[in-house]
């Protein structure tokens, strides 16, 4: 018998840093064009979607600054740009939704992960809300209070045994 598959397959790019910047309020999943040497660099984990942002021109969505490493076995006389404009594939009332949504003050649209679906490669972007200085400070003593909750439940459940 086959093994189920998580939702996800194993990320080949996160951005780690969109959770700490903004406040994800709601997610999409868009194809992404690539070449096929992309997309075999891809596979082999060189890719960096630190300063990434998508945008959306004549209708059709784009990734900027996605830096992909050309890879080392294709073909060298045909370099690409590694942080060339990427297209992103999606439903015209998806991306009609997505400016609409992003048109409203504060609001832009964060790459967060890059992965495969059925040998696919796949995007998954959100809509977020920037934060301020202060939202950071109250989402990381959040994140320690509940860290130190769970491990005053370890160190009980460890007692308790």
């Amino acid at each position: 018998m086959a093994k189920k598959k998580d939702q996800f397959d194993k990320p080949l790019a996160q951005n780690k840093k969109a959770s700490h910047d903004y406040f994800i309020e709601e997610t999409f999943e868009a194809g992404m064009v690539l070449t096929g040497t992309e997309i075999k660099s891809l596979r082999g984990g060189r890719a960096n979607l630190g300063d990434a942002f998508a945008t959306i021109r004549n209708g059709e969505l784009f990734l900027h600054n996605m830096h992909i490493s050309p890879f080392e076995q294709g073909n060298r006389h045909n370099p690409t740009d590694p942080t060339r404009a990427r297209k992103l594939l999606m439903h015209k009332s998806q991306i009609l939704k997505l400016l609409g949504l992003s048109k409203q003050e504060g609001y832009t649209i964060v790459p967060l992960k890059v992965y495969t679906r059925n040998g696919f490669a796949k995007c998954l972007i959100g809509l977020g809300k920037g934060k301020k200085n202060y939202d950071k400070r109250e989402s990381a003593a959040k994140k320690d209070a509940q860290r130190d909750i769970q491990r005053a439940l370890r160190e009980k459940q460890k007692i308790s045994r």
